[in-house]
């Protein structure tokens, strides 16, 4: 089974072709971070129209990268047609799932709205990995962190998520009072390479449950630099980068990215712990691109669980894992959705 899978929830224009939910016949992602970077984030007016103006180029690309067509009377047909309908921003999801729906009503393909978060776990399976269930995913993104459950293909229980700020939003953060320019992530993993992660230390927030909360530690880093300057809380944090040495931001960087790590993977010890009957440990999300994130995980669980993380090119948002998860969506049984009353929703919670 062949789907055309369609993403343009924030700010990558991407498309691809995948065949049975694994193999990848093509992936076509066309970048806005050049667009942003000047903005230290994105403007969502600005992805919008980005992703109109290349929405077309990048989906025809995409079937003719595959050797796929839409016209159904062709041996090389599309099977079905997925879009990311939600969480994102509003014009960038408007862009992708009109487009999508377009499509879909002219050619008469089967659609298949569905859940960014959902997507960015499948993309483990792109790589040609069966993880065994039941699961434990950590979703880490700009928008999210969460530990989800999964005891079968499409079934997803949220068993903790941040209270305030995502672990790639504070990523982003950080590196701005450092003076690095966006995407913070992984601006923020190259200085950490020269840096001590021990130089600094940061507090671990105390959250019950499974629950994160990461503000408070984007707090501690800004009074850690401003004591390390002497200089008063009051100090704008715009000002510190022209005070720091490179040294210094290579430390904090690597500090900062110890403790976020240290703390993603103490609340995942403590969901294993809680949800004992788990097999597989998965990563997901922008963020698993990190590969510090990647070694911790690694060396706190792979005695005792087996571990996937996404290949890179699957990491970040692209079609692929939105054609993946809906091929798997349809072996559970999903039925294809009506185009006509399909309506975005820019925050909801995956299921």
């Amino acid at each position: 089974m062949k789907i055309l899978g369609i993403e343009s929830s924030c700010d990558e224009t991407a498309a691809s072709v995948v065949e049975d939910g694994n193999r990848v016949l093509s992936n076509v992602v066309n970048s806005q971070i050049d667009i942003h970077a000047a903005y230290g984030g994105v403007i969502p007016e600005i992805a919008a129209r980005s992703h109109i103006e290349v929405v077309l180029p990048v989906i025809n690309q995409a079937l003719k990268d595959a050797g796929c067509t839409l016209d159904q009377s062709q041996p090389n047909k599309i099977d079905a047609i997925a879009v990311t309908h939600t969480p994102g921003l509003v014009g960038s999801l408007l862009v992708g799932t009109l487009t999508a729906r377009t499509m879909v009503v002219i050619n008469n393909v089967p659609f298949y709205p569905t859940h960014h978060l959902k997507s960015h776990i499948y993309a483990n399976w792109l790589t040609g990995y069966n993880p065994t269930f039941p699961i434990l995913a950590l979703v880490v993104s700009g928008g999210h962190t969460q530990i989800i459950y999964m005891e079968r293909h499409d079934d997803f229980h949220i068993i903790g998520s941040t209270r305030d700020d995502a672990i790639g939003e504070v990523f982003d953060k950080v590196a701005k009072i450092l003076g690095l320019l966006y995407p913070g992530g992984p601006n923020i993993a190259k200085k950490a390479l020269n840096g001590d992660p021990d130089k600094y230390q940061l507090p671990i927030p105390k959250v019950d449950g499974l629950d994160f909360s990461f503000s408070g530690l984007k707090t501690a880093v800004l009074r850690a630099i401003q004591k390390e300057l002497g200089l008063p809380i009051t100090t704008p944090s715009y000002e510190l980068k022209e005070k720091l040495t490179e040294q210094q931001i290579c430390d904090f960087a690597a500090s900062f990215q110890k403790t976020a790590v240290k703390i993603l993977v103490q609340k995942l010890q403590k969901a294993c712990s809680m949800y004992p009957e788990a097999k597989s440990i998965l990563l997901a999300g922008g963020v698993s691109a990190n590969l510090a994130l990647r070694e911790g995980l690694t060396k706190a669980f792979e005695k005792s669980h087996e571990v996937y993380f996404p290949d890179l090119k699957f990491a970040t948002d692209n079609g692929a894992m939105v054609a993946s998860a809906a091929y798997y969506s349809i072996q559970a049984g999903e039925k294809a959705s009506d185009p006509y009353s399909l309506d975005i929703s820019p925050r909801s919670v995956i299921k």
